[in-house]
């Protein structure tokens, strides 16, 4: 028998060409995943003046926004600021939201492909890349995006343990989830007490003992992933130093970049300037290192040390400079590793996936099976393209998904849904999934958390375990409906 998204394809061969503005035609698009990805492409859907369309969103979560939620640093309440757009998003006309539910359980890409016109998957990648060292599974090595889902309430990581007894702590990685790991190892009390941080974190955070956090970048500085704001903000840490050793920064001419970009120009700046600092005799210390990286992680029952292999640049035959490890290592005392390497995505049930690039395989967001694109099956954000750019680069990706959605929909290529009543549909997710969270319910969970952190002088404090969320949520009981 063939698979869902297979039998999609090819039922109704003759797609439905919508006319939408000439003969009415209303164009239902089910939108998977939340986040910022999720999110723009129901913006554009929406707001598209030549088509009249409905978005149903669904989310495994209670509560939506993704890593703008659970991501994003709790001292970076700017950057959380875009969700502002993301509210006014889901007051338009024909947009509903159904949370607590999950693909492949409550839901299936059949289920949606009976149902809808077209299908956007914006998922996110939703787990850490590993570096595949020994040792790498030793208690005391984590995954950077495991420690980001703790201190920011997650349900999915609220209740892990990290054992943050020890004086070192080496963050592996180079981007800006690197900086905000360390730079989260050195708020003091006061600072961390007026964020969103999740109440179970805070007082972990406010007491350890770990005195240095060494950050390995196995490139050099010119290559560093992260922006000149996050570096920046290492060095206004009222209770940090910032170490970083002027020689590190020697950059070999026939390994420079051919033209390096604003960035690792202001970069490098910065990094100057750290390395003429006189330590101050703060609390805690960063060390920022380049052209280094974890060959060993050592330990009998967990991380002890760590070996780092020296690299060296060179040019690939593309052009570009690479990471080669010489035979130059040291080995560092430290009881706790955090690998900020990237993420990846994860197959979803009967949905094409590139294991090799961790997302769905696509043209322009079109979903591909075989290299043939499968009818009114689309993907946006991470998932599309890897885990790249910063949130408003999912406003860009999405619009490109979405023109050609909407390119399908005027050429007459999205297949027809056999069974096109919202009602009956929601009705049986509910039958599935009684604990469903529309939006509405979401609005009582913000409430309820806003007020929660009034008092305290906080912009809110989390509800952190899916129980408590569901209870917030319950008195919004109406239907999901627009």
């Amino acid at each position: 028998m063939p698979p869902p998204h297979a039998r999609a394809a090819s039922r109704d061969n003759g797609a439905m060409a919508l006319s939408n503005g000439s003969s009415g035609g209303e164009l239902r698009v089910a939108v998977v995943g939340s986040g910022p990805a999720g999110f723009y492409a129901a913006e554009h859907l929406l707001t598209d003046g030549e088509h009249r369309v409905r978005v149903d969103m669904f989310e495994r979560l209670t509560t939506p926004w993704g890593l703008v939620r659970s991501g994003v640093a709790p001292d970076h309440p700017k950057l959380k600021s875009v969700s502002r757009i993301y509210e006014r998003t889901a007051t338009q006309p024909g947009f509903r939201m159904f949370g607590n539910v999950e693909l492949g359980s409550d839901l299936t890409h059949a289920d949606l492909a009976e149902h809808y016109h077209a299908v956007v998957y914006a998922v996110g990648a939703q787990t850490d890349r590993r570096s595949g060292i020994p040792g790498e599974d030793l208690p005391g090595s984590w995954a950077a995006t495991d420690f980001v889902g703790w201190y920011n309430g997650h349900p999915d990581y609220r209740d892990l343990v990290f054992d943050l007894s020890c004086e070192r702590a080496i963050v592996v990685g180079n981007g800006n989830v690197a900086m905000d790991v360390a730079r989260m190892l050195c708020l003091t009390r006061e600072e961390l007490a007026v964020t969103d941080v999740g109440d179970h974190a805070l007082e972990v955070l406010a007491e350890h003992r770990i005195r240095e956090i060494v950050v390995l970048g196995r490139r050099g500085p010119e290559q560093a992933a992260f922006t000149t704001p996050e570096l920046r903000e290492l060095g206004e840490l009222s209770d940090a130093d910032v170490v970083v050793d002027p020689a590190e920064l020697e950059i070999d001419p026939d390994c420079r970049e051919q033209a390096p970009g604003q960035t690792a120009q202001r970069n490098l700046e910065v990094l100057r300037e750290f390395s003429t600092r006189a330590p101050r005799g703060r609390r805690r210390r960063i060390v920022l290192r380049f052209l280094a990286s974890p060959a060993e992680i050592h330990g009998a029952e967990r991380v002890e040390a760590v070996t780092i292999v020296r690299n060296r640049l060179v040019q690939a035959d593309d052009g570009s400079l690479r990471a080669r490890a010489t035979d130059r290592t040291e080995t560092l005392e430290a009881g706790l590793v955090m690998r900020a390497i990237g993420y990846t995505g994860v197959p979803l049930p009967d949905v094409p996936f590139d294991t090799g690039r961790g997302v769905i395989p696509n043209r322009c967001g079109r979903v591909l099976d075989g290299g043939g694109e499968i009818p009114g099956v689309y993907v946006t954000g991470w998932i599309k393209r890897g885990p790249s750019g910063v949130i408003g680069t999912n406003k860009k990706c999405a619009q490109e998904t979405v023109d050609a959605l909407l390119e399908d929909a005027d050429a007459g290529r999205l297949p027809a849904p056999r069974n096109d009543d919202a009602d009956l549909f929601e009705a049986r997710l509910r039958e599935r999934q009684p604990q469903v969270v529309t939006y509405a319910g979401w609005e009582a969970i913000d409430r309820h958390e806003k007020a929660l952190g009034e008092p305290q002088g906080r912009p809110r404090v989390k509800l952190t375990r899916t129980e408590e969320l569901l209870r917030a949520a319950e008195g919004a009981t109406e239907s999901a409906g627009a």
